[in-house]
């Protein structure tokens, strides 16, 4: 049996450790020169562990720190570390007063640094000791406690709510920080406090319209006060078109022959139905006699009658030398019109 090694207690990976006798074991000083004393610490990585029967395993690799019995000391003040608490930091071992000078975080409460015994409480790169970790308000403790932060100050979320939260518009109670909440128009609510001013339904994240002082969910505005199409007889909630004072849906305001769609075109109607102007021209204008299509009378449009024939009055021309007729005298030959020079003639 190889007797317990009573070693110093040390601090790796920036954590400070006891020693245990399952953990470290004293080399027999026959193995080493009489001429020079050493403590050799053997440390198992955790690679070396064996979980089944907690001893060292012969294929184990083992990394040995080796401490001078002589000399052991602080690398800032060299004082003796054997038989006292340090603690590593980059493959140098400190003494706990010089770490906690040298590298310890200072409190923002006490502005006291934060030494190796106690807890660090971050935030922001900003750091507490346990007792400090406080609301600036009323100082009750934060804790493992919800908290929020205003212009650099730490508060309980009763103080927040109460001096900057938004009040409900609905039932005047503060809305608590991390609760839903509902905004529009400058107003606030909790979620369960914005309902539809009809059925009194949750609105939450749906589709809404407000009306006068309330707000509607959409099926309940439009069986109140949405228009009802002509042709669907669905509401109509936005948009939507006015034809002879009855309301249409856009897409629904057709042409009564070729089924186009009429919204922002030109149309006109015959018996109260709408037409397109092609549809119009060609099942109800007159017809050219010159050119044989459609006379039109929208957009001003001239034409000349004569005899329940009509032409357009760029079509009323001498049917012998073309010569325009509009304003002019003009002689029959049966079906035919000519102007006076090519009448005289025949």
């Amino acid at each position: 049996m190889q007797p317990e090694c009573s070693a110093a207690s040390w601090h790796r990976d920036g954590r400070i450790w006891q020693p245990h006798p399952s953990n470290h074991l004293c080399v027999p000083a026959s193995l080493h020169d009489p001429s020079f004393m050493s403590l050799r610490l053997l440390v198992r990585s955790s690679e070396s562990h064996s979980a089944a029967s907690g001893h060292i395993s012969t294929s184990s690799c083992l990394k040995a720190l080796t401490m001078s019995a002589e000399r052991f000391d602080c690398h800032y003040c060299k004082d003796s570390l054997l038989g006292k608490k340090y603690i590593m930091k980059e493959d140098t071992q400190y003494c706990t007063k010089c770490y906690e000078n040298l590298f310890a975080n200072c409190c923002e409460g006490c502005s006291s640094p934060i030494g190796c015994n106690s807890k660090d409480l971050s935030y922001k790169d900003r750091h507490w000791h346990e007792l400090c970790f406080k609301c600036a308000k009323c100082s009750r403790s934060l804790v493992e406690k919800a908290f929020a932060a205003k212009d650099e100050l730490l508060l309980c979320t009763e103080c927040y709510a109460h001096d900057y939260s938004s009040k409900c518009s609905t039932c005047k109670k503060t809305i608590m920080p991390g609760s839903r909440k509902m905004e529009y128009k400058g107003h606030s609510w909790h979620e369960t406090c914005f309902l539809c001013h009809r059925c009194q339904q949750p609105i939450g994240t749906k589709s809404f319209i407000p009306k006068d002082t309330g707000y509607f969910c959409v099926p309940c505005f439009e069986k109140q006060f949405a228009y009802q199409c002509s042709a669907c007889k669905k509401a109509i909630t936005t948009g939507g078109v006015t034809y002879q004072d009855k309301p249409w849906h856009r897409e629904c305001f057709l042409c009564i022959s070729c089924r186009k769609q009429l919204s922002g075109q030109r149309f006109t109607s015959r018996e109260n139905y709408p037409y397109c102007l092609d549809c119009f021209s060609n099942l109800y204008a007159k017809k050219c006699v010159g050119c044989t299509k459609p006379i039109t009378s929208l957009a001003g449009a001239k034409y000349i009658s004569f005899e329940e024939r009509q032409w357009h009055s760029e079509c009323f021309t001498c049917m012998q030398c073309s010569v325009s007729l509009v304003g002019r005298g003009f002689l029959t030959q049966r079906d035919n019109i000519l102007c006076t020079d090519c009448g005289r003639e025949k």
